[in-house]
């Protein structure tokens, strides 16, 4: 494997993260080491079958006058992650620090605004007229919950939204982690946003593939996915002495086997590529790896491929579990999510677990937890994120 990469390693200065475990980084933690599930049934919208989501309950704030334009479910999730904790603090730090114009933005998603479009034609067949406050470009384009960000704090630097389905935020990771290596931005704010609506649950309980109950990734009895919502935020900055102390993100690998529009290669082709490109590009190998958070959806097709990618490029795995049993798929969030859960785990010392797995597949062959362990430290963390049409993503995080 070579060990000269030739990529910059970024600092991870802040992150937060709104979900259906809770308001902020630290309700997600405390679920974390609880190992409890947080699906629950839905109460945004009437479903005709049964299933469980990781929904947002509490409430979304309110988009100012100025920009009313953007706002829509998808909007309000990324505006809660920002006023959570001291996040956006550390933005306007960064931006005081670099120059507004030196701040970008990368937003990964796949649902955006659809649920408030969905809303919006509803209002058209009942009424036969759109409503007047609805603005497509501006809440359904997979750019206009960046755009709003961006807006919102003042950033004059490149804003755009990545849309790879599940893979989206791991793979905006690492467009701004080029954005800085390049010499584009000093920092940028990387967001994985989507919320909940009709199009995703009924279209993939259309593909057979929704639990009727809480998903159970990597057990022999799982029944399919659970979906969730989300915002996670993340914000990268080039490497200096003032924040050495901050875990740092190494490399994104990335592929595309486009084996099958919806199902993944059978053998984890792809996914083991992007894995293996991670390490390559940030010069490390597969027996550094600690610790890795499996994109585990809990279908039957995808836990299979992983494992199997999982066993063929590590020959001695490390622990792995997968969350979605306990926050649902996040889907074009789940990159951003499960980072800032990765960066959790090395930033608190634990190893989370597989909330729901009870009976462990054995076609699935790597060693996957089924509870959190507390006594694990781990310094070097591989992040999985898989979307349809092989688009796959794997985020490599090193503790400080």
């Amino acid at each position: 494997m070579a060990t000269v990469p030739n990529i910059l390693t970024i600092a991870v200065t802040a992150y937060q993260c709104v979900s259906a475990a809770g308001n902020d980084v630290d309700a997600l933690l405390q679920s974390l080491l609880a190992n409890q599930s947080c699906l629950k049934h839905l109460l945004l919208f009437d479903i005709p079958f049964e299933t469980v989501v990781g929904e947002v309950r509490s409430s979304l704030p309110d988009i100012r006058p100025s920009l009313k334009a953007y706002d829509c479910r998808n909007a309000r999730l990324a505006l809660k992650a920002l006023g959570a904790g001291d996040f956006r603090a550390a933005v306007e730090r960064a931006i005081a620090k670099h120059g507004s114009g030196r701040v970008g933005l990368v937003l990964g998603t796949s649902t955006s605004g659809i649920y408030d479009s969905e809303n919006a034609y509803a209002h058209f067949l009942r009424d036969g007229f759109m409503p007047g406050n609805f603005h497509f470009l501006h809440t359904q384009t997979a750019q206009a919950t960046a755009e709003f960000l961006q807006l919102e704090l003042g950033l004059r630097g490149p804003c755009y939204g990545i849309s790879t389905a599940c893979s989206s935020s791991a793979k905006a990771l690492g467009a701004a982690q080029r954005l800085i290596a390049s010499d584009f931005c000093d920092a940028v704010l990387v967001a994985g946003v989507d919320s909940l609506c009709r199009l995703t649950l009924r279209g993939f309980h259309s593909l057979q593939l929704v639990s009727p109950k809480a998903c159970r990734p990597m057990d022999i009895h799982r029944q399919g996915i659970s979906i969730g919502e989300g915002a996670a935020l993340l914000l990268l900055e080039r490497p200096h002495l003032d924040n050495a102390k901050h875990p740092r993100l190494l490399a994104v690998g990335e592929s595309s086997d486009a084996h099958h529009m919806s199902a993944p290669h059978p053998e984890g082709a792809g996914m083991a590529l992007a894995m293996a490109r991670a390490l390559r590009l940030a010069g490390r190998e597969a027996a550094h790896v600690d610790y890795i958070n499996l994109h585990a959806t809990a279908s039957t097709l995808n836990d299979h491929a992983e494992a199997k990618a999982v066993a063929g490029l590590f020959p001695n795995p490390p622990p792995c579990s997968g969350v979605k049993g306990l926050l649902g798929h996040t889907l074009g969030a789940a990159g951003a999510v499960e980072a800032v859960i990765s960066l959790l785990a090395l930033e608190r010392g634990f190893l989370p677990g597989t909330c729901g797995l009870r009976h462990p597949d054995p076609q699935c062959p790597c060693q996957v937890i089924a509870s959190p362990r507390l006594d694990r430290h781990p310094r070097l963390i591989l992040s999985n994120a898989f979307g349809f049409g092989g688009n796959n993503a794997s985020v490599l995080l090193e503790a400080a």
